[in-house]
């Protein structure tokens, strides 16, 4: 039996030590010394603090920022996910005919599908080019800016096809907002 036990255990603790310590290590040096921002989460920093990441979204809603895409988990990283409503689902329906007329009614124009429906995750950190370009007019008026400069910018901002194959154009909203904060600050309160 002994003959049977010794190479068992010498395996199992050969593979923990190779899968499970060596090549973690391997990997996470590899992506740290390839990718040092990815694999540090894209975190964004101003004046040294960390505002943000590019890749979860957070909210915005000031009427001089872009608005992200709605979140059903409250852009809350820890417990992110979707509202499990189905396309038939009287909640969502309404849900979503409360967001199309806040939007309309802050934005003056007809709501995007994506400035009204959640992500599955509820942190996609992109909205459409559309959805962005929608908001340009009340980002100027609430900046003091030229409208035609505030599109432009955002048209600016627009990230393409991944590789030129994979998923759809997109702005990114932390990234254009602190390009719009730089641009064209926002005027003091009571101006």
């Amino acid at each position: 039996m002994l003959s049977q036990l010794r190479p068992a255990i010498s395996l199992t603790v050969l593979f923990t030590l190779l899968t499970g310590l060596a090549y973690p290590l391997a990997m996470t040096g590899l992506a740290q010394t390839l990718f040092p921002a990815a694999a540090n989460g894209s975190l964004i920093e101003r004046e040294g603090t960390v505002i943000g990441s590019s890749l979860i979204a957070q909210p915005f809603a000031g009427p001089g920022h872009l608005h992200p895409r709605p979140s059903a988990s409250g852009w809350n990283a820890a417990g992110t996910g979707a509202s499990n409503l189905g396309p038939t689902s009287a909640a969502l329906i309404a849900a979503v005919a409360e967001r199309r007329a806040a939007w309309e009614a802050l934005n003056g124009a007809p709501a995007p599908i994506d400035a009204v429906t959640a992500s599955g995750s509820g942190l996609d950190p992109d909205i459409s080019p559309e959805t962005a370009l929608a908001q340009a007019d009340r980002i100027a008026a609430a900046r003091g800016a030229d409208p035609t400069a505030v599109r432009a910018l955002i048209e600016a901002s627009v990230q393409g096809r991944t590789f030129g194959l994979y998923g759809e154009p997109r702005v990114n909203v932390l990234l254009t907002n602190i390009a719009l904060d730089d641009a064209f600050p926002m005027p003091p309160a009571g101006n």
